[in-house]
């Protein structure tokens, strides 16, 4: 239990420096993040797919790109949305995704909802609503692209459950990050900015965190507590908000700060009624 805890706050660490670093590089356009956010993780994914011996082509290739493809899409709208939100706002947000993915499921998973978790989500949906209403530093265009960002992640979620466990988790994050090269690429000749000094290192940097922070949650998850630190990895919106207050001065009302935590009860509870 304790070595589960131990992963999942470092897991949490990772995301929140992977957070405040894209924050800090918001004046790069967001495919060219997404560029460089896959390159720094590509660098692991294919190091350990070869000395796996391991086929990087996977078995399910449609359900695959449609995974990767919908993945790249929720992360270049997370990278647009911090320049409009404030960093700890925009986490949040974007972790509203499990009740999108409880919609989608429902109609294309044919999974039943209990009216309770209904409840818990409609919670976790007042919550966003406070942190709009009350919150001035929530720019409308920002909130659109966090929650279609949401909206996506829901989708990834969904795939990935029809992808089972018929190809391994590195295949499939192999697939998304270099569909996300490619995505991210294509966008960036319209909009490239080079990166000057160590700004390169910075860029870069955002793939190694982001891909420690997966296989740290993926280690804690493997564990036999899962049921029980699973809720450890909303304190990643805890961190990053702090974090937010200290290097970019972001000011959170109460009301604002109380909606954060409806967001974040809400999906808890949720998470602890399935878990039973």
């Amino acid at each position: 239990m304790k070595k589960a805890i131990y992963f999942m706050l470092l897991s949490a660490v990772c995301f929140t420096v992977m957070n405040l670093l894209v924050k800090y590089l918001s004046h790069f356009g967001g495919g060219e993040l997404v560029f460089f956010r896959a390159i720094g993780s590509l660098f692991f994914t294919m190091s350990y797919l070869r000395y796996h011996k391991i086929s990087i082509f996977g078995n399910q290739k449609k359900l695959l790109i449609y995974r990767g493809l919908a993945g790249v899409t929720s992360m270049c709208l997370f990278f647009m949305s911090v320049n409009y939100l404030p960093i700890g706002s925009a986490v949040s947000l974007r972790y509203i995704s499990p009740i999108f993915a409880t919609i989608l499921a429902v109609f294309f998973l044919r999974e039943k909802v209990k009216p309770i978790q209904w409840l818990f989500f409609l919670m976790a949906f007042g919550g966003v609503l406070m942190i709009k209403g009350f919150d001035p530093n929530i720019n409308s265009y920002g909130l659109l692209l966090i929650l279609f960002s949401a909206l996506f992640s829901g989708v990834v979620y969904v795939l990935i459950n029809k992808i089972g466990q018929k190809d391994h988790p590195v295949v499939i994050v192999n697939y998304f990050m270099w569909i996300s090269v490619i995505v991210g690429g294509i966008l960036s000749i319209f909009n490239w900015k080079t990166p000057i000094g160590i700004e390169w290192i910075i860029l870069l940097s955002l793939g190694i965190f982001g891909y420690f922070g997966q296989l740290f949650m993926t280690k804690a998850f493997q564990s036999q507590a899962t049921n029980k630190i699973v809720s450890l990895k909303y304190i990643e919106v805890i961190f990053t908000m702090i974090a937010g207050v200290f290097w970019f001065s972001d000011v959170y009302p109460i009301m604002s700060l109380i909606g954060t935590l409806l967001v974040i009860t809400g999906l808890i509870l949720n998470i602890i009624y399935r878990s039973k």
